[in-house]
């Protein structure tokens, strides 16, 4: 069996597993969601994939729908609840993503799925990124997660491109685990979450016309 096919195999596996043991930690998450944030619990939003097709990605839900007086949705640090940081401190709003699993979307294991508002702005090095399918974890997640910069980020995305295998991914999701436990690089120090990528400096002035 072929690497692709034993990656596919083992993600299938882990994603019906993962979402049954789960099943009884997202129903409780689901409603305290509901009454410390309000509804939906559930969050979509559209990300690129593989070959950049756009899919939707599905979290728990972390911030509320805070306006300021303009109508205009407020930073995420001051839209995010104690819930909210509850659940990504432990990585459990990841958790629906299982399903994106399931249904071929991502991978356990690789290069996080970013907005579609990102790829007109990707040099063609950092485009490389989705020559293989995103993942609920990554080589960069390993290396800071959202403490990095975004080019660092997207060198780590592109080595685990060039370096992709059985033994290497059961490596990241093993030192997945470790991370998680520790809470490490949840956010960068000024951030709530990862800020927009706007495009690589040397590029910017002609991608942001786009």
């Amino acid at each position: 069996m072929n690497y692709h096919a034993l990656k596919r195999c083992l993600d299938i596996t882990a994603g019906v597993v993962g979402l049954l043991v789960a099943a009884p930690l997202l129903v409780i998450a689901t409603l305290a969601i509901s009454l410390a944030i309000g509804r939906p619990a559930l969050f979509r939003q559209s990300r690129a994939g593989f070959h950049g097709k756009i899919f939707t990605l599905y979290k728990l839900r972390t911030m509320n729908e805070a306006f300021d007086e303009s109508g205009r949705l407020l930073p995420d640090h001051l839209r995010i609840t104690w819930f909210g940081r509850l659940l990504r401190r432990t990585s459990l709003d990841e958790l629906p993503q299982l399903w994106n699993v399931l249904r071929g979307e991502m991978s356990l294991v690789g290069p996080r799925p970013l907005l579609p508002t990102y790829l007109p702005r990707y040099t063609e090095r950092q485009r490389r990124r989705h020559e293989v399918k995103p993942g609920m974890t990554g080589w960069a997640q390993i290396h800071g997660r959202n403490e990095l910069g975004w080019e660092e980020r997207f060198e780590f995305d592109i080595w685990y491109v060039d370096h992709c295998g059985f033994w290497l991914d059961l490596k990241i999701l093993a030192m997945t685990i470790w991370k998680v436990l520790r809470r490490d690089g949840i956010s960068q120090r000024s951030h709530a979450t990862m800020p927009e990528f706007e495009g690589t400096t040397a590029h910017a002035g002609s991608e942001t016309n786009d």
